[in-house]
This record gives structure tokens, C-alpha cells and sequence, in this order.
């Protein structure tokens, strides 16, 4: 094989390889920061599995939200309508943030609790994900079903 021939394989070579060394690092940094959201109940049946970071959507339950004088964390139960999670979150709520109202919390289950990291509140379905919307409309309409009793 004639060296020009040969230098240009290997600048090939080594070019296809940094481009799958590169799309691999990518891959896996995107994949770390992942985060799926699952409802309540989802969680309890356990689709989350042992995934350490998740997001939480439903509604705040009604008449759940403590917070103990003098403290930033927070303690509330996030619903589906089919089941009840109690939420733990250190810091400073959104404004929107109320019962009765749709809420996205991020974090990890820790016992039977879900300690958020951080907590968004619904405030206009028009900047909402498709996936994050559905799955909120269905949890308020079975809130909504369950207060009319």
C-alpha cells in the first residue's frame, strides 16, 4: 500500500473513532440527566424501579401542606386520584404553588417519602409538555370527580 494511501486510511480510522468515543460520552451525559415523570400511583406499583432521579406530577391534596415555623422544608402529598405520596422539599415554593393545584416535583424516593430537590408549579397548560399535561388532566379530573362526593 503506497504511504499517502495508507496515512489517509488511518486519519479515517481515527477520525470514525473520535466520533463514536464523542456520541458515546454525549449519550451518556444526556442519559444521566434524564429525569421521566411518574404519577403517584405509577410509583407505588413500582415503574419507576430503582431509578434514583424521577420527576412526580399530580395535584398538591388538599389540607396536606405543613410547614413547621421557623423552617424552609416543607411536607405535602402529591395525588393522582388513585393514590397518595408524601412529598419533602427543603427550600423556597413557587409562588403558584397552593392545594388543590397541579405540581411537578424532581427527586428520589427515600423510605415511603419522595424528597424533592425541586418543585414547579402548574401555571399555564400552553408551556406544559404534551406527556406532563395528559398525565395532569387526568389526575385533576379524578380530583375533581373525588371532591364532588
Amino acid at each position: 500500500m503506497n504511504p499517502t494511501r495508507r496515512r489517509r486510511l488511518l486519519w479515517v480510522l481515527a477520525l470514525a473513532a473520535a466520533a463514536g468515543i464523542a456520541t458515546t460520552l454525549v449519550a451518556m451525559a444526556l442519559q444521566r440527566n434524564v429525569a421521566y415523570l411518574y404519577t403517584p400511583a405509577e410509583v407505588l406499583q413500582g415503574q419507576p424501579g430503582k431509578q434514583a432521579r424521577f420527576r412526580l406530577g399530580g395535584m398538591v391534596e388538599r389540607g396536606s401542606f405543613q410547614r413547621a415555623p421557623g423552617s424552609m422544608q416543607a411536607h405535602f402529598r402529591v395525588t393522582d386520584g388513585d393514590a397518595q405520596l408524601p412529598v419533602v422539599y427543603e427550600g423556597i415554593l413557587p409562588d403558584l404553588f397552593r392545594e388543590d393545584t397541579a405540581v411537578i416535583a424532581t427527586g428520589a424516593m427515600r423510605g415511603g417519602t419522595f424528597v424533592a430537590t425541586e418543585v414547579l408549579a402548574k401555571h399555564d397548560e400552553n408551556y406544559m409538555p404534551k406527556e406532563v399535561a395528559e398525565k395532569m388532566g387526568k389526575a385533576h379530573e379524578k380530583h375533581q370527580v373525588e371532591e364532588t362526593r
